[in-house]
């Protein structure tokens, strides 16, 4: 079955580009890009009008971004819905908000520093919904007032969500007659008198924006071209699961991963493989190893915590050199941390945290679509290689969206060495071989039983305390991912220059937007973002420094623990900067800017 037709019906919407257009009524030519925030009390809606305008935007032709941010409340709580919609594409939110729109002002305090706003941003507010807080007046902003909820009951079952939606998508420029089309499509299962009172709200929201001061507007369009894809970082790592080859997994609910377990299940099952729900996040990493052993390509998706309960198991993995992907899709730490919000604190487990000299991979999607491009090819090389592979993406990609270009494919490899009964009575399951990638056999295969677990062994698989079998086993396991050829991938390379920009993860959005608006202000800087970072790659990272005197590592933890890594497996050049945040903020463009002013 057709995995692309899945992933559509699976909820990883594949949108038309095209449709009617109004021109922007201000700023001739229009934005290049507009940032607005929809936020309210949990159960306000403003992840769904949120959700709606990505989705006018992607079908009129337009690129966006929308995260979220929210409490880790069950019920209540905050919510916001930070958008950016672009004429190109986008993977970072702006420096500020031109537009904040609040529903109501009851838990503003717990994300306020989420949400810059400038001299220039528009904040509209209902008077009826608590005072204008002291920090939107400190900004500058210019504040306008809106009676959502007193308009809203002017229609039966009117919501004040639906009056935001209609005012935001006016003030920045949308069509109007999208936006109705694609209230019909998300709401149309609601029943006629939802979908009437949502389309009434959102007449009388049209409406009232046009009494609103002016702000900022998008430019036309880019001309139509192909697809739009708009899709969750959950949904596309799922999506680069299938494509890998995945068949089964086997996982534990948890924040914020459950999105792809969630995707993976009905698309799972149309192409003919399993998802079980295991009891614990124990269970999983075993099941996993248990359906790669016989023979299915298999995954689990977690996040830290999770990923803690399953060092052991891990070693067990590489061990037995059955391979298996695991997707932390990190949240702050330590602990229980903050499971609604993200960091890269992850790093450190993910590369040092199994016992022994433990080799595997370690990989990071550095966007959206790239949660799909690199956990394809995190399946294929842990087939190939024999090896556990270890996903780094994190709250702040996998459970935001974006409007975007369908991904490339990652490069094609072999898969998994399969051993056939012509191996004979004298099978090595872990012969020593120049690679280092032995034939691994599938229960069942007639003359191809070995053991297969957590003791060292010899080349038979029997195990053994002998210092040769473990010097051997030990050089085996380290070879064939050291010789393996990673190819470009391993990183992505942009621009060039004395001073460099050297990030990985979601960090990287940011990183990139900086580098282009640094290099359009005439300063000479290049990108290095690391998509592989285990096993070490020195000799393409000493050929990505050549001439490269100044440094700036970007990261999202605390204690910079990518700095650290790269100390320790890079020479990097005399003069190293850092920005180092740990979550829930997230580094902005203008942040890496003003660092590297210092040096211009």
């Amino acid at each position: 079955m057709d995995i692309e037709r899945i992933g559509e019906r699976a909820g990883a919407a594949i949108v038309p580009v095209g449709g009617p257009w109004s021109p922007p009524r201000t700023e001739p030519g229009g934005a290049e890009s507009v940032s607005l925030a929809i936020i309210g009390s949990g159960g306000a809606g403003a992840m769904r009008a949120g959700e709606i305008l990505l989705d006018v935007a992607a079908k009129t032709g337009f690129f966006g971004l929308m995260t979220r941010a929210m409490g880790p409340q069950i019920r209540g709580g905050e919510a916001a819905a930070l958008l950016r919609i672009a004429t190109a594409p986008v993977s970072s939110l702006d420096d500020h908000f031109d537009l904040l729109i609040a529903l109501d002002w009851a838990n503003f305090s717990r994300f306020a520093a989420e949400l810059p706003l400038a001299a220039t941003s528009l904040v509209i507010t209902d008077q009826d919904e608590g005072e204008v807080p002291v920090a939107i007046g400190e900004s500058g902003a210019l504040v306008a007032a809106l009676a959502m909820k007193k308009l809203a009951r002017a229609v039966p079952g009117g919501r004040a969500n639906m009056i935001a939606l209609g005012a935001a998508a006016a003030l920045i420029g949308l069509p109007a007659a999208l936006v109705t089309e694609v209230l019909a499509r998300q709401l149309g299962r609601k029943g006629e008198a939802v979908l009437a009172a949502s389309a009434g709200a959102l007449a009388l929201g049209e409406k009232a924006a046009a009494s609103l001061p002016p702000m900022r507007r998008l430019a036309a369009p880019p001309a139509a071209a192909g697809t739009r894809w708009n899709i969750s970082g959950n949904q596309a790592t799922g999506l680069g699961a299938l494509k890998g080859g995945v068949s089964f997994v086997a996982a534990y609910p948890i924040t914020p991963a459950t999105e792809v377990l969630e995707w993976m299940a009905p698309a799972l099952a149309k192409t003919g493989g399993m998802l079980v729900q295991a009891e614990d996040e124990l269970a999983a990493i075993n099941m996993v190893i248990g359906a790669s052993f016989a023979g299915a390509p298999a995954l689990t998706a977690t996040s830290g915590p999770g990923l803690a309960l399953m060092i052991e198991a891990l070693g067990l993995a590489v061990a037995s050199e059955t391979p298996l992907v695991v997707v932390d899709v990190m949240r702050g730490g330590p602990s229980t941390g903050i499971p609604t919000k993200f960091e890269q604190s992850d790093l450190d487990i993910a590369v040092h945290g199994l016992h022994g000299d433990a080799p595997h991979l370690v990989l990071a999607p550095n966007s959206i679509g790239d949660c799909l491009t690199t956990t394809q090819w995190a399946v294929v090389l842990a087939e190939t290689l024999q090896t556990p592979a270890i996903v780094l993406s994190d709250q702040a990609l996998g459970q935001s969206r974006a409007v975007i270009a369908p991904p490339p494919p990652p490069p094609t490899l072999p898969g998994r060495l399969i051993a056939t009964a012509a191996e004979g009575a004298g099978y090595q399951r872990y012969a020593l071989t120049a690679r280092g990638v032995s034939p691994m056999a599938i229960p069942g295969t007639s003359g191809t039983t070995y053991v297969a677990d957590g003791l060292e062994h010899s080349a038979r698989g029997a195990p053994s305390a002998q210092a040769s079998d473990h010097h051997a086993q030990l050089d085996k396991r380290a070879r064939k991912l050291e010789t393996f050829d990673y190819g470009e991938p391993w990183a992505d390379l942009e621009g060039e220059g004395e001073i460099a920009l050297l990030t990985w993860g979601s960090a990287t959005g940011p990183a990139r937007e900086a580098m282009r608006r640094a290099r359009a202000a005439g300063l000479a800087v290049r990108l290095i973002s690391l998509r592989l970072l285990l096993p070490a790659q020195p000799a393409r990272m000493a050929a990505a420094l050549a001439g490269v005197r100044r440094l700036l590592v970007v990261e999202q933890s605390h204690g910079r623990q990518f700095h650290k890594f790269l100390r320790a497996n890079y020479d990097l050049p005399a003069e190293v900067a850092v920005i180092s945040r740990p979550g829930p903020l997230p580094i902005r463009p203008a942040d890496i800017l003003a660092r590297l002013a210092t040096w211009e």
